[in-house]
């Protein structure tokens, strides 16, 4: 029956429309007028092969002709994302073409040519924003397909190792008559090339021929810079002009391969159910039966561990810590990704996702000091002062903590991802002037709540745990439970990882910046993995209480999140099989935040596996009759 409605409400999910209906636009429509200048904005440089982002003018990019640089404020997601946006020389007015137009000629110095050439080799991007859209490059493959590529390419090499740079950049504008008189910009298109030869004033089409492409040496060297604008009409409404950011050409076989995922994983989830279910329904008829008939009768199998099975773990205190983040983190996900999938934390409002994530982790405190308080009282614990002191600093002090230690080589490299110190010290205030103090708040509340009742005793001298099967044994039994739910959410692990630089794979990977908006497919994934880790723990459980080994508690949480070690090892592979990251920073920083997401996995995989033990076994032993 449980396995029915979890069918129908995946189904009742699965009508809804794909992906590029939860788009709700986040930023309001700004009209210009004929002639009204729009301002041109850079965000940052990024690289598939360098996950460090730098700041626009890292590189000697032509000034504004002000000379003012100004910084435009940012939210917290923003500064943690590594964007910083700067003004730019670039003048746009609306529906007035521009020809080839000279920014600056400026002799550039060795340094800064030698940087320039290292960033090309590196295949960095720079992005630009207009009207608080990215500018994007439309690729064309062989087959005829159209995919956008954000931002564009400062440059390439050939087969020598002579490099090139794109010194002229040929913007398509995309407006839409929103009302007479009245136009919104619905398009950023960029063509980035590289010529050596083109006259300022003049008309310099991109596919034009008979110049040169701009070779950029060794030594001091004179850069010309210049760009041209062309403004076309577009039918496309201002609510839509995000889509083809959004647009994923690879739908069809995400939408085939998550329902594929799910029939699986529904398959082998309803199996295990209804033979655990049946398997403990004749235990439980077979130990009242031979309870009525005869009271002698040796009790055997879980039963007989019913007077341990409920006694407190060692280091508890470390547990109920871990149980109580676990519990913060999976209400803070569940939030942040619900919102998303109807549309609210929407890409053109810079920055929201994060934003939420880490303000709901801080207002999440509340609900884990209360359920790690009432676990710890339900554990017998005497110290609650210390407990939640713990569990107010477990997990944010391994997060700040390494963050601290990474912002030092970010910081070394000049890079924009560098959190800055206003920012760590915004960090540490919402840590000890929110969250702490809502865990406290929670945990007082939960430690006064009756704890939790048990319907055994606990007998006062503990029972020998016999010799266990090497597949009860803690690292073969993780590795085994883990492939259930790993396999749950491969495929839009796949997903998330996946690079995007070609025509099937324009998808978000956590180290460039591209978009993911498949939220609607997440959120199914989740439900799906909660399910299945719930049910692979239960099992797990009731094996190891079928070996007479009473010690869950810890158990069931560590094999919980087994799937968290396929997660680490996926990507490992993916950074030998995958990526092209260059050098010892980016290395050290892309398999540290890998560990960092394993490990916050496993806290949430961890906590949910506890919860379904935890429940499982109230209910079978409160059906057993015991003297």
């Amino acid at each position: 029956m449980i396995t029915l409605r979890v069918s129908s409400l995946l189904l009742l999910f699965c009508l809804f429309p794909r992906d590029d209906a939860f788009y709700v636009p986040g930023v309001a429509p700004f009209d210009f007028k004929e002639g009204d200048t729009i301002d041109v904005k850079a965000i940052k440089l990024t690289s598939t092969n360098n996950i460090l982002p730098y700041e626009y003018y890292s590189l000697p990019f032509c000034k504004p002709a002000s000379g003012q640089i100004v910084y435009k404020s940012e939210n917290l997601g923003e500064v943690m994302r590594g964007d910083r946006i700067v003004n730019t020389p670039y003048t746009f007015q609306m529906k007035k073409d521009v020809k080839c137009q000279t920014l600056c000629t400026d002799e550039q110095s060795k340094d800064d040519v030698e940087r320039l050439r290292k960033r090309i080799h590196q295949e960095y991007h720079a992005h630009l924003l207009v009207d608080n859209l990215p500018v994007a490059t439309k690729v064309v493959t062989k087959s005829g397909e159209v995919f956008y590529d954000l931002g564009y390419r400062l440059g390439w090499s050939d087969k020598e190792g002579n490099i090139y740079l794109n010194n002229h950049l040929h913007f398509v504008m995309k407006y839409h008559q929103h009302s007479p008189g009245l136009y919104r910009v619905v398009g950023f298109e960029v063509v980035p090339r590289s010529a050596s030869g083109l006259i300022s004033g003049k008309e310099c089409s991109p596919a034009a021929d008979g110049t040169e492409p701009f070779e950029l040496k060794e030594g001091a060297q004179s850069i010309p810079w210049t760009y041209s604008v062309s403004w076309e009409e577009s039918d496309i409404p201002w609510a839509s002009r995000w889509d083809v950011y959004l647009a994923v050409k690879a739908t069809d076989i995400h939408w085939f391969s998550i329902l594929n995922s799910i029939v699986v994983v529904l398959s082998l989830s309803g199996f295990l159910s209804v033979s655990i279910v049946r398997t403990v329904r004749r235990d439980i008829a077979h130990y009242n039966k031979d309870e009525e008939e005869d009271d002698t009768l040796e009790e055997t199998g879980w039963k007989l561990v019913h007077g341990d099975v409920f006694r407190p773990p060692p280091h508890q205190m470390i547990l109920v810590n871990m149980v109580g983040t676990g519990i913060q983190l999976l209400g803070m996900v569940s939030i942040v990704v619900f919102c998303a999938m109807l549309g609210m934390l929407s890409p053109s409002s810079r920055g929201s996702l994060m934003s939420a994530a880490v303000f709901l982790f801080c207002f999440m405190g509340l609900i884990s000091g209360y359920h790690a308080g009432r676990l710890y009282k339900t554990m017998k614990g005497r110290n609650p002062i210390r407990c939640a002191v713990q569990t107010a600093t477990l997990f944010p002090s391994l997060i700040l903590g390494a963050g601290f230690l990474l912002n030092f080589f970010l910081i070394g490299n000049s890079s924009s991802g560098a959190v800055p110190f206003g920012t760590m010290i915004a960090l540490s205030v919402m840590w000890f002037g929110i969250d702490m103090p809502l865990i406290f708040l929670g945990f007082y509340f939960g430690y006064r709540k009756q704890p939790y009742t048990h319907p055994v005793r606990t007998n006062q001298i503990p029972r020998q745990v016999p010799e266990q099967p090497w597949y009860l044994r803690t690292l073969p039994c993780s590795l085994i439970a883990g492939i259930l739910p790993f396999g749950a959410m491969f495929i839009e692990l796949f997903f998330i990882f996946q690079c995007t630089h070609s025509s099937l794979n324009h998808f978000f990977a956590i180290w460039e910046n591209q978009f993911y908006y498949l939220f609607g497919f997440l959120f199914i994934v989740c439900i799906i993995l909660a399910i299945s880790t719930s049910q692979i723990s239960v099992v797990a459980t009731y094996f190891m209480l079928c070996a007479e080994n009473y010690r869950w508690w810890w158990r069931s949480f560590v094999v919980s999140g087994g799937s968290a070690i396929y997660v680490m090892a996926y990507a490992v592979f993916y950074y030998h099989s995958k990526l092209t990251i260059e050098g010892f920073v980016p290395t050290v920083l892309y398999f540290s935040y890998s560990f960092l997401i394993a490990l916050t996995f496993w806290f949430m995989t961890g906590t949910v596996g506890f919860y379904a033990s935890y429940l499982f076994l109230k209910k079978i032993y409160a059906a057993v009759k015991i003297d």
